[in-house]
């Protein structure tokens, strides 16, 4: 039995076959040269009806790639401004620090590297970490657990499409599908912790279940660490960020990209800071991830082994702007898929905490920046707007 949907100008019709999709089409793009006339034809139609359209699909930017498209729809392009900006955006070849955690017991390394993540969060708000403890396998495994949920049927993965931020585990393409100006090249599986920080294994979709769960173990013990370095790193005891729980409320988000025809016209991740304390990003090695550095942007090359490391809005805001939280983004790719598995430490949303400037970085020569807020507050107004749009003025004093 086959089944029937139709948007941005094209009408698929997909029959099942066994364990696959195969797509019989009929596209009603006209063949458009240039980038400019390509994104002004975007704005000349029902873009709601159109993002309703794709959503009800349930089938994401892979559901796209399965039929065969060869033009991107209408709803990823990028608006005409954004893409002119982008043919005078420079580019760096300066690189992200690379910090080896090997040594971290010596005393005199671990010194350096106290020093090594306190510059690197101070001018870049970005590095990557070597030698970090996790094994290489657990790195690969769940790149790959994350690749085989995504290439499932499509039958299997709808009963995860969700936009219930309440959902534990979800499935979705695009958060802000609805407020966004150009929908990004993805589709993404989140596990959610920020409410409870209990996780059934058996809410966890089989494809990934047994990497995940070893992942997740993993990299919550190196957030540890890592918070414990930049409590050094901001001159304060080993455990103060530990003691305000900065490291709790793990959400992991994992993101599949598939390869794009038209990768200049739409992006994997539109330019966003964090909305979290800390993030440990796993990336496979297709690349595409950028930082914003003194206005240009910075690939921020993949390591064999190695994990990005990201100072989140929340750190920045309660270090009183010592460290920084970079705007980054994915570009998109025309080979792939890229997989990317980001966990974000939100720190405590419920039962309410307060967060605010930490007391031991205020002074009269640095006075408080921003006022106090709740995890949940800032969670809610992230969750409410594009994701290109900063939160960080709404608390500031």
């Amino acid at each position: 039995m086959g089944r029937f949907f139709s948007f941005c100008g094209y009408h698929f019709n997909f029959y099942n076959i066994g364990e696959s999709w195969s797509p019989c089409w009929r596209e009603k793009r006209m063949d458009i040269s240039g980038t400019k006339e390509l994104a002004e034809t975007a704005m000349d139609y029902d873009r709601a009806k159109e993002l309703k359209a794709f959503d009800d699909t349930k089938a994401g930017v892979k559901g796209l790639v399965d039929a065969g498209i060869v033009n991107i729809p209408k709803i990823f392009i990028r608006p005409p401004d954004e893409l002119a900006q982008e043919l005078n955006c420079f580019k760096t070849r300066l690189q992200v620090p690379v910090i080896d955690l090997s040594g971290i017991e010596n005393d005199d390394r671990h010194k350096d590297i106290v020093d090594e993540i306190r510059i690197a969060s101070e001018k870049w708000g970005f590095f990557q970490v070597v030698n970090h403890g996790i094994p290489l396998s657990v790195l690969n495994e769940m790149i790959k657990g994350v690749q085989s949920f995504h290439e499932q049927t499509f039958e299997v993965k709808k009963e995860f499409y969700s936009h219930d931020r309440m959902r534990k585990v979800r499935l979705e393409s695009n958060y802000d599908l609805y407020q966004s100006r150009a929908a990004n090249w993805r589709d993404t599986l989140t596990i959610n912790m920020v409410f409870s920080d209990q996780l059934d294994p058996d809410e966890v979709p089989v494809a990934c279940r047994d990497t995940t769960i070893e992942y997740i173990k993993n990299v919550s013990k190196l957030g540890d660490t890592l918070f414990e370095l930049l409590s050094e790193a901001l001159g304060l005891k080993v455990d103060h960020l530990t003691d305000m729980e900065c490291s709790k409320g793990g959400t992991f988000v994992c993101h599949y990209y598939p390869a794009c025809p038209e990768p200049d016209l739409t992006l994997g991740v539109s330019k966003h800071s964090d909305p979290a304390f800390l993030t440990i990003l796993l990336q496979d090695q297709i690349g595409g991830l950028q930082v914003l550095y003194e206005n240009q942007w910075a690939d921020v090359q993949p390591i064999v082994g190695a994990l990005v490391v990201n100072i989140g809005d929340l750190l920045q805001i309660i270090s009183n702007d010592k460290f920084r939280s970079s705007d980054h983004r994915v570009v998109a790719n025309s080979v792939g898929p890229r997989i990317s598995v980001a966990c974000f430490f939100t720190g405590v949303a419920v039962p309410a905490k307060l967060y605010g400037p930490i007391e031991e970085l205020i002074s009269e020569e640095s006075p408080p920046v921003y006022r106090e807020f709740l995890v949940r507050e800032y969670l809610s107004k992230f969750f409410s707007r594009a994701l290109d749009k900063s939160g960080l003025d709404h608390y500031k004093l």
